[in-house]
């Protein structure tokens, strides 16, 4: 099994001076920790105007900082926002490609659309229609990270000219493809377009063994056909996360973080919203009430089977209904609500001290064993798939200068001869 540390940005109000350049900084010193611990997979998402749930609007320069500082940890966009109101498919593919040259091609690229009225009012995207506009853009995304050069496109909600765009990722042919999973159907989704499922809607390990079977089951099929030009099989799951000696103290350090990461989503869905005027955090307080001062009822409320919350021996069983039920991944959602930077930190590494290594260890010949079964069916679904033709040399258009400018170089011409 392979582990990541995953990034929202959350900043719950009231704010103070330095409180937002002490979050990015810290999430960045959590990644370089990560890192040098051996964890596998650091994964940053986007959202927009989200205050106090998710800071994290530019992606793409966070995972730079980080690649910077970091060695071997790879680097995942969960999700980069592909809708061309957001991000024009152009750009997401040139950013992509930069990053995996920055990082010595250690990105993954997570595809989102979106769910808030926030996000989708303020760049003007039907909600009807946001599901298909994220695959028609990001099927192109990845047909101009390969193509020489991309021979354009005329689709439904986005058109652009043959253009060479450049440059090209170090991972060939492209980084892994994965999509966010915020609710059971597109997990299906994720297996139909050959991508892997990131699925943040925290499911219990025996759910997930149902979830897993079907989305191989499809990902064997014919119903498989591939978004990319690789497959990219695999199943990650969101876990909360905060590990302690003691469970009651890491129950103490982390519950209440991630209890507002699902009050806040739910909100901010759910309830109306002044821009600039949020009062999630306080919000939430009131509707928990008493239960910040019970502890023990706490630890005993979170089960070590369906919690990353807790002792290490907690830990290791709740991975293991995991590991037993085909998951690929776990990603732990360690900076949520007012969870502490240290206790982050402490956490990571009685973590990487005591638990991760036995799961480590399995997860090479785990992954040859399955990469071994599923050969034949994603070959079989790249035989499926629609390619995008690649031009010969006498197809590809010219672009014409401006007739101004061409008369401008002739005449300069003609003058520099005389």
């Amino acid at each position: 099994m392979r582990f990541g540390v995953f990034y929202e940005l959350q900043l719950p109000r009231p704010w103070n001076k330095g409180d937002e350049r002490n979050l990015f900084h810290q999430a960045l010193e959590q990644v370089q920790l990560a890192d040098r611990l051996g964890f596998d997979y650091a994964w940053e998402v986007e959202h927009h105007f989200l205050e106090e749930y998710s800071h994290s609007s530019a992606p793409e320069v966070f995972l730079a900082a980080a690649a910077a500082r970091t060695k071997s940890i790879r680097l995942g966009h969960g999700i980069r926002q592909v809708i061309p109101n957001y991000n024009h498919p152009a750009r997401t593919a040139e950013g992509l490609a930069t990053l995996d040259i920055l990082s010595d091609g250690r990105v993954d690229f997570g595809i989102g659309e979106g769910a808030t009225r926030l996000e989708l009012g303020g760049f003007h995207i039907p909600a009807k229609e946001k599901r298909a506009m994220a695959l028609e853009a990001a099927e192109q995304i990845v047909n101009m990270m390969v193509l020489e050069p991309y021979p354009g496109f005329q689709g439904k909600y986005f058109s652009m000219p043959c253009r060479n765009v450049v440059p090209k990722p170090v991972q060939a042919p492209h980084p892994p493809i994965w999509m966010a999973c915020t609710n059971r159907d597109t997990i299906k989704i994720a297996a139909q377009n050959g991508v892997g499922a990131l699925a943040f809607s925290f499911l219990e390990p025996e759910e997930a063994r149902h979830w897993s079977e079907i989305y191989y089951g499809i990902i064997k099929s014919d119903a498989c056909v591939p978004l990319g030009h690789s497959v990219n099989a695999n199943l990650a799951m969101v876990s909360s996360f905060s590990v302690h000696p003691d469970r009651a103290e890491a129950v103490r350090r982390g519950l209440e973080g991630f209890e507002f990461f699902g009050f806040a989503l739910n909100a901010l869905v759910a309830q109306d919203c002044v821009p600039g005027r949020t009062n999630l955090w306080s919000a939430y307080q009131a509707q928990r009430g008493t239960r910040n001062d019970d502890v023990a009822a706490a630890a005993d409320r979170v089960g070590a089977y369906s919690s990353g919350i807790g002792a290490p021996d907690d830990m290791r069983r709740h991975l293991q209904g995991f590991a037993d039920n085909g998951i690929d991944q776990v990603i732990f959602l360690q900076q949520a609500g007012r969870n502490r930077h240290d206790h982050i930190c402490e956490s990571l590494e009685l973590f990487a001290a005591e638990v991760m290594p036995e799961f480590r260890a399995k997860a090479a010949a785990r992954e040859a064993r399955k990469a071994e079964e599923l050969a034949p069916f994603v070959a079989a679904a790249l035989k499926r798939k629609s390619w995008m033709k690649p031009l010969a040399d006498h197809d590809i258009p010219v672009v014409k200068a401006a007739a101004e400018r061409a008369q401008f170089a002739r005449a300069a011409t003609q003058a520099a001869s005389s």
